[in-house]
Formats: structure tokens, sequence, C-alpha cells
């Protein structure tokens, strides 16, 4: 129960508008005919259901099973087909084969090392159709450098209150959030006076140049990656605090 809330928790603080801007970007660079679509990290599943809506076949993978039992009480509550397995991004053997695979809110970034970083693009290549396209996004340096040092954000409803404060890491380019949450001990009981417990967690994320992403793609076998930032077609600049690549399986 109590990782279900966190589950939920993080579903409630998310900026939901990010879910549309990833919909409509998807949207403009899916190759015409795509149909099935693979989406890694789906979390809480809300773009999952969002591509369900629009007719996508959607398949969403995730590792947390706490975050697959809310994403499929949403789906069934909003009449949505898609199809949720558990899973790691670091192994898609079983996953089967798909024209379109994406991997947004920087889940990448999350990867410990560039050797799994490395895995996730090959295992990724290999789960594409020939001609498929995969599309994800991560941290740029400047936002990992710059726009996570020392930011702090805190949100409080009166069910529970949430905490967020960020650091440098360790590593070059890295960061980790503190997030803590103060959720009520009796979830059932709003007759007894509120006591709130406190949980806290650690995320370490981590990013890297452009270019290091670009050979990585190649190296794994993508001959055609175009680079964008923060939603737009645009090449990123010195400030630009999110990337997308748009990498295009040719064989």
């Amino acid at each position: 129960m109590i990782y279900e809330t966190f589950a939920r928790i993080y579903d409630e603080v998310m900026d939901h508008e990010l879910y549309q801007k990833w919909l409509d970007f998807s949207k403009r660079h899916f190759l015409p005919g795509t149909t099935e679509i693979l989406e890694l990290a789906c979390g809480t599943g809300a773009l999952a259901i969002a591509f369900a809506k629009e007719g996508f076949h959607v398949t969403a993978l995730d590792f947390s099973e706490e975050m697959l039992t809310v994403a499929s009480q949403r789906a069934a509550k909003e009449e949505a087909p898609v199809q949720f397995i558990s899973g790691n991004m670091l192994d898609l053997s079983e996953v089967g084969t798909y024209q379109a695979i994406t991997c947004f809110s920087d889940s990448l970034c999350y990867m410990e090392n560039t050797q799994q970083l490395q895995q996730v693009f090959d295992e990724v290549f290999q789960a594409l159709d020939e001609e498929g396209i995969f599309l994800f996004d991560v941290h740029s340096i400047y936002q990992i450098d710059e726009g996570f040092n020392e930011y702090s954000y805190h949100y409080q409803t009166d069910d529970f209150a949430f905490l967020w404060d960020s650091y440098p890491g360790e590593k070059e380019h890295s960061v980790e959030h503190y997030l803590s949450f103060f959720i009520p001990e009796d979830l059932t009981d709003r007759t007894k006076e509120t006591l709130f417990a406190r949980y806290d967690e650690l995320h370490e994320e981590r990013t890297y140049s452009v270019d290091r992403y670009l050979r990585m793609l190649e190296n794994t076998g993508f001959s055609d990656v175009e680079v964008m930032a923060d939603f737009e077609d645009q090449a990123p600049d010195d400030t630009s605090k999110r990337l997308f690549f748009v990498c295009h399986k040719s064989l």
C-alpha cells in the first residue's frame, strides 16, 4: 500500500502538460503508418493511455510493479486498451518488435553508467522493426549542472506533503534528488487525529554531451539521428534544458 501511494503521489505532482507535449512531439516524428508502439519506463501510464486514445496499439513497460498497478487501474477507468508489462529496459528480448519505441521523462538518465546506457540502445535497436524509429529525451548538461543546482520544490495537500531537493552528484554532470514523503499513517480512518509518517528516497541522474550520445547511438547501428530541444523541432543551444533524440533504424 505504501509504495502504491508513492506512485499516486508521483502522478499528482507531475506536470500533466508535459504528457501532451510528449504526445505531440511523438506524433510529429513517428513515421507514416506507425501503429505499434512500445513505451519504456511508462510510470503511471498517462502517456501510454494518451497514445492509445489516439488510436495507437500500445505496449507499456515499467520496472515498478506499483507504478504498473496505478497505470492499469487508470487505463481500465479510462477504457484505454494498453498492454502493461513488467520488465527492465536492459533486457527487451521477450517483448517482441515494434514500429516505434519511446522513452521519455529523462528515464535514461537513471542508467548507472555508459555501459548500461549502451545496452539499452542495443536492446531497443533489436526490438525495432526494420525502418523503425526510437524517440527519447534526456536532461542537458546545462539542466543537470545549473538548473538542478540546489533546486528545491515543496508540494502539500490535505492528504500528504512532498519535498524535493536536488544537489550536485559525485560524478561529472550528475545530480542527486532527495525526495521526502509525509503520508498519513492511517489512510482509511479519517476520524482519528492524523499522524504522518516520513519516507525518503534518493534518485540519482546523470547525463552526457550530445556528441557522446550520438557516438553511442552510432555504435548501436542507428544511422540517422536528429537532435532537438525542449519539445520543439529545433537544434539545442547552450541553455536548452531537455534534449530530444529521433533515431532511425535502417538496415
